[in-house]
């Protein structure tokens, strides 16, 4: 029940509510393999035009049981898993310190679809983060120097400051010497378990999910 005294317009979020009905996922549908699986998804969200069809959710928990989420930009994927960059001294960095099970989440709404994979990080060698770093932007990479990711800072006029310092540092850096900060790095999340969610009327979703063993992945349907 909404505040008496509150006299904005209130929004019914409990009527909104979308029918989903743009197709169906079939066990016959699946690859062998679910990294197979999701870049064949991901090539056709590409293909629909989904913005940015790499942004993903990333899912960590604190050392005090305390979880947390935020977008962030796959980077990579391959037969080993996903791959991602980020300042290690965050707060997720800091999670993954202490607990690498983490889950990612890729929301591909206009197609109806969702992935889910729940995995364990690991911390990329230098070699592979250098060599991602070196194709970032010039204005990115200063960023990385001049954001300490996750710290509270004074204002926005402080980062500002800190911007235009690291570019006068750098100045005179041609762009294929500007390296990482120690505390720049990435990640790869080997997955356990991978679901392709479809939506379907009547919310009876598609829930597909592969799950890995010992000597292969096995799947299985959830219902919705």
């Amino acid at each position: 029940m909404g505040d008496p005294h509150d006299d904005r317009p209130q929004v019914d979020l409990a009527g909104l509510r979308e029918e989903y009905a743009a197709g169906g996922l079939e066990e016959s549908d699946l690859l062998p393999d679910p990294i197979a699986m999701f870049e064949r998804w991901f090539a056709e969200a590409r293909a629909a035009g989904v913005h940015e069809p790499n942004a993903m959710v990333v899912a960590t928990v604190s050392p005090s049981g305390q979880p947390s989420s935020r977008f962030v930009l796959l980077k990579g994927v391959g037969p080993d898993g996903f791959r991602f960059f980020t300042n290690l001294a965050s707060r997720k960095g800091a999670d993954l310190a202490e607990n690498p099970r983490c889950a990612l989440l890729f929301p591909w709404h206009p197609l109806e679809r969702q992935v889910r994979v729940e995995g364990v990080a690991t911390a990329l060698s230098r070699a592979d983060v250098e060599a991602y770093f070196a194709v970032r932007p010039r204005g990115s990479r200063l960023g990385a120097w001049a954001s300490h990711q996750s710290q509270v800072v004074a204002g926005r006029e402080e980062l500002s400051g800190a911007y235009a310092a690291v570019e006068d540092r750098f100045a005179d850096v041609p762009d294929d010497e500007l390296g990482p900060p120690d505390e720049w790095g990435g990640y790869l999340v080997r997955p356990d378990v991978v679901e392709f969610w479809q939506g379907r009327p009547g919310r009876m979703h598609d829930r597909l999910v592969y799950t890995r063993t010992p000597d292969a992945w096995t799947t299985h349907r959830l219902a919705p």
